[in-house]
């Protein structure tokens, strides 16, 4: 006898598809003349932040865009060796950096959103990085900062547990850990910009690897995740905030 919590969902991706259709769609927040949302979920924790180097300051070696996209492959082994403060700036830049923020409505970074929405925040599993303290960290993409979360010395594992016990994220430098922010996404594309998310995390991701060949990484993506064990990790309410792609980050061996 099939699982009665699998027959329910049959068949909801499609129904999610049809329902977000354009012709099925009221009015955006945006259309309706409401305020936007803010573009970044406010820092409210009275604890540590690390300025991190200017984008420009890291010496990078040449590398050709074909010969980047040709040596693309995700790499689940890393080396003991941890990543320098400005070469994990470099990589929060590529996937997240800021390079304008227009009339607190919308910013433009240096990678493709849905009309500039830009609905992620970046969470950060730090196990290796000059300089850091090993914990858990978000992104401050508009002050290009670290705001520290947890040191609970735990968490590699729990995190990893979180991922259905897939080991490298122990073994990385850094994990990186998006989360979005549907808010900024519907205010002007309704239902219909959850498909956006979705889109954005890929552009995103793609950045980071292509970026991390720059500093000699590795990079390996991971959907598989518990949703609502992350998000507790996390300490975000899997509704107006929740975890959608994660991706592990070390040296190359």
């Amino acid at each position: 006898m099939s699982n009665p919590v699998t027959r329910s969902l049959r068949g909801a991706g499609r129904e999610f598809m049809r329902r977000t259709e354009y012709g099925n769609l009221p009015p955006s927040d945006q259309m309706l003349g409401r305020p936007s949302p803010p573009l970044e979920v406010p820092y409210t924790k009275e604890k540590a932040t690390v300025v991190l180097p200017a984008p420009g300051s890291i010496a990078l070696p040449a590398l050709d865009l074909h010969d980047a996209i040709e040596r693309r492959v995700s790499t689940r082994d890393y080396a003991s060796e941890p990543l320098a403060l400005s070469e994990l700036a470099y990589l929060l830049w590529s996937t997240q950096g800021v390079k304008r923020a227009v009339g607190g409505v919308f910013t433009l970074r240096t990678v493709p959103s849905a009309g500039a929405r830009h609905a992620f925040e970046t969470y950060l599993l730090v196990n290796r990085v000059e300089g850091v303290t090993p914990g858990l960290y978000r992104y401050l993409a508009l002050e290009h900062r670290l705001a520290e979360e947890s040191r609970d010395p735990d968490l590699p594992r729990q995190i990893a547990a979180g991922c259905l016990n897939q080991p490298h994220i122990i073994k990385s430098a850094v994990t990186f850990l998006w989360a979005a922010v549907p808010a900024r996404m519907t205010w002007r594309y309704g239902e219909r910009g959850y498909r956006y998310l979705h889109l954005d995390a890929g552009h995103v991701c793609q950045n980071l690897y292509l970026a991390a060949l720059g500093v000699g990484c590795g990079v390996c993506a991971i959907a598989a995740f518990d949703d609502a064990a992350m998000n507790r990790l996390l300490d975000i309410d899997g509704d107006e905030q929740f975890l959608i792609y994660v991706a592990t980050v070390g040296k190359m061996p």
